[in-house]
């Protein structure tokens, strides 16, 4: 599925902040809705799986619905091993990304991102790594687009036995020449929290093409009643409410990420020229629209501070410091369009 052929809303007027849903949708929704209370299945039914189909299909991967995003970053962790071992992450994400590899038993190790993208440095990246020796790695798609350096990290960990995780929390809809964040590493972790470009207002999905990870995460979100309980999960299941709004709005995500690409390319390119640029053959899911001037109406910052500060290790990351005080966020919201 192709995110940047699809047809924008022709109005591409400056909007305040909507949660993207599409109105036209209601009716559709409400159905579904209705289906569920009649069902007695109220979690981990027909709508879970439909939603876990549509969102495989965008991804080109397996796919496995957890109630939020920290529930199918804990299963993967815990489906790799990270007890008592390295993990590296950028240090210019949410504090989630590095906190779900702590609460699993890992080490953190931060690394540097980019000034140009704002994600993780290939460079320092394996310099870290060499260092290190991790287990297993995050790789953060910053702001709805795919990371610039994904192909050098992905080669290198192929080639040293390292474990690529994607935190795809902010790129619904982002793709590089066809393939869609959460298709580089061994998976990726989406999350569909109320400000994403694609929410159903709490809930996550883990994406592989690991048969082996995707049964064990299918088991970890329901206590590991799939192992006989030998995975030591917990409750991580979406309830069919979530999962019928999931369905609707990724049957939206074509046109959502359309709008936003038209919008910022016809209406914000113009004006912001000191700004993220795409690569060529990079379509962004636009969950920020980031640029590195100080602008009057901004929705703040993708991260207020970054995690190697919160965390106070003292590191030295200079891209990251001078990203967090050097870039602001231009508002690029869906329009409210009525049925």
């Amino acid at each position: 599925m192709s995110l940047a052929d699809s047809r924008p809303h022709p109005d591409l007027t400056p909007l305040p902040f909507s949660v993207a849903f599409d109105g036209r949708d209601e009716e559709d929704l409400l159905n579904r809705w209705k289906k569920v209370l009649h069902s007695n299945r109220w979690s981990d039914g027909d709508q879970t799986r439909e939603f876990e189909q549509l969102w495989g299909d965008v991804c080109g991967r397996d796919a496995i619905a957890f109630d939020n995003w920290s529930g199918g970053a804990l299963a993967a962790l815990d489906f790799i091993g990270v007890a008592d071992e390295t993990v590296l992450c950028p240090s210019n994400t949410f504090l989630a990304t590095p906190r779900s590899a702590q609460k699993s038993g890992a080490s953190v190790v931060y690394y540097d991102c980019n000034r140009t993208d704002l994600c993780g440095s290939a460079e320092d990246f394996i310099a870290k790594a060499e260092r290190h020796r991790p287990k297993a790695a995050w790789i953060v798609h910053v702001g709805g687009h795919i990371a610039f350096d994904i192909d050098i990290i992905t080669r290198y960990c192929r080639e040293n036995g390292i474990w690529l995780l994607e935190d795809c929390a902010h790129a619904h809809g982002a793709e590089w020449n066809g393939r869609h964040a959460g298709s580089f590493g061994d998976l990726g972790v989406y999350s569909f929290y109320p400000t994403k470009t694609l929410s159903t207002g709490e809930g996550g999905m883990v994406v592989s093409a690991n048969e082996d990870l995707i049964k064990h995460a299918r088991s970890f979100r329901d206590y590991g009643r799939g192992s006989r309980y030998r995975i030591q999960g917990m409750n991580h299941r979406m309830h069919e409410f979530t999962a019928a709004l999931g369905v609707v709005q990724t049957r939206r995500l074509a046109d959502i990420v359309a709008w936003k690409n038209a919008y910022a390319r016809e209406h914000l390119d113009p004006r912001f020229p000191n700004r993220v640029h795409m690569p060529d053959g990079m379509t962004s899911g636009y969950y920020k629209y980031i640029v590195f001037d100080p602008i009057e109406r901004s929705t703040g910052k993708v991260y207020q501070e970054p995690c190697h500060r919160i965390f106070e290790t003292n590191d030295e990351l200079p891209n990251t410091d001078w990203i967090a005080a050097n870039h602001w966020c231009v508002p690029i919201y869906y329009p409210e369009i009525q049925p």
